[in-house]
Parts: C-alpha cells; structure tokens; sequence
C-alpha cells in the first residue's frame, strides 16, 4: 500500500517543520510519500528534504484546506492508496501509518482514524483528556486515513466555503458520516498534537504559552449559517457534503 501523508504549511518556524518531516521519516512503514505544500511562504531547504515540495503562489488563510486539498488530490491522482495529513506543528509517532495501514488491511474501511495526545511545545504530554475524541464525536484532522473508498471526499476540504474553514474538521467528519462510509479505528493515540489553546492549559493550572491561543468562535459561521437561502444550503452541501440546519 502506498500511503501518502500531506503537509500543509505557512509561516511554522523551520524547527517545527524539521521536527514535522522528521517524523515521517522516521516511520516504521517503508511505501510512504510525504507532499510538503507551502501556503504562500515557501523555505528553501525543504527542497532538499526527502519529499514533494509543492509551492502555492500566495496564501489562503483557511486554516490549510486549500493546500491540503491540493496536496491530497494529487497523491490520489498519482496512484496512491491511502492519504493522510500532518499539520507542521504536529508530528507522528513511529508506528503511527503502520498502525493505520494493519487495520486498513484487516478489515476494509473507507476510513481509519486515531487518537492523539495533547502536548508541550517540548514534546511534553498534558494531563488533559478531550471526551469527544475518545467517544468519535470528533476527529481532529491530523487523525485520518483515508482509503481509496473515501478519496471523493478529498476535495472538500477546498470546496466548502469560506465560513465553514474554522470548524473545517467538525464539517468535514459530519460528510463523512453523512455519506454513509465506513469508519475504523487504531484505538492508539499516534499523533502529537501541539496544543496551541490557552484555555487548555489553564485547565490544567497552567500559564497559557507565548503562542497559545483563545478558542476558535462558532459564531461567526452560525451567523453566516442563518443567513443562508434555502437555494444557498443546497449549494453548500453539494460542495461541503454537510447537510445544513434550519434557514429562512
């Protein structure tokens, strides 16, 4: 099985990317093809990295779905068998595509997913559990692989529109489900993911770090929701495959 795993990136510092890319060198899994897709801001010495450096002429500021689209539809268009991402501040754990591939081959998913832990900038574990990722309620986006079954899907993390970009991840776990697909899980926590929340790290009687950040707000894309015709909600779920709520 040849596994693609796609990194989009934008102004992360040279070490988060080292330490991204290194990641994937560093996989037990040998058929592994990393696609490293610049934003708009390209670093040089990518070039010289063991992976497909592709370089978006100016950026998107939609939180990586435009470059990740790109990035996940060639290596689909490419041949190969399964997709998955890492964003450049995040970074895999060993076993992390090996894992994923054995229950791809075992039992015939449309899609696999994983858990992640929640770290430090210093690679460091949280104390802090997130209960909607253990339940599935919610998938963070560096936790999937994608089958050939669920390649369709791979462009919606372009297409859907602007507004829904903050909460691209919710939106795009409720297409899935929406579509029916088959879901399966590692039950391994594989990925590590930097948490950039301040409200995270108060939680647990920590002072948030110089780049934590506050929450994400539903609010603005609830507003854009209301404001939708009902030819609009049409529109978005032929681009998004979400299937909106009530609108006027």
């Amino acid at each position: 099985m040849r596994v693609a795993v796609i990194t989009p990136y934008y102004k992360e510092p040279e070490s988060y990317l080292r330490r991204c890319l290194g990641s994937v060198k560093d996989q037990t899994y040998a058929s592994i093809e990393h696609f490293v897709v610049a934003d708009g801001h390209p670093q040089a010495w990518i070039d010289d990295e063991p992976v497909r450096h592709l370089r978006l002429d100016r950026e998107h500021g939609d939180y990586g779905n435009t470059p990740r689209a790109l990035g996940a539809l060639l290596a689909a268009s490419e041949g190969c068998d399964a997709v998955c991402f890492l964003d450049a501040d995040n970074w895999y754990h060993p076993e992390h595509v090996s894992s994923c591939v054995k229950v791809a081959d075992e039992q015939k998913p449309d899609y696999v997913v994983t858990l992640r832990y929640l770290v430090r900038d210093d690679g460091s574990v949280l104390p802090l559990g997130i209960a909607e990722d253990v339940s599935g309620g919610h998938v963070d986006t560096n936790c999937y692989f994608f089958c050939r079954g669920a390649f369709h899907t791979l462009s919606r993390w372009a297409l859907m529109p602007r507004p829904m970009a903050p909460l691209g991840d919710r939106f795009f776990l409720q297409s899935l489900r929406a579509d029916g697909l088959k879901a399966a899980t590692t039950g391994r926590k594989t990925v590590n993911y930097l948490c950039t929340w301040a409200d995270y790290f108060r939680l647990v009687g920590e002072e948030p770090p110089a780049y934590a950040k506050p929450a994400i707000s539903a609010l603005p894309t609830a507003d854009w929701m209301r404001r939708l015709s009902v030819e609009e909600v049409e529109i978005v779920r032929r681009l998004s495959g979400v299937r909106l709520g009530r609108t006027r």
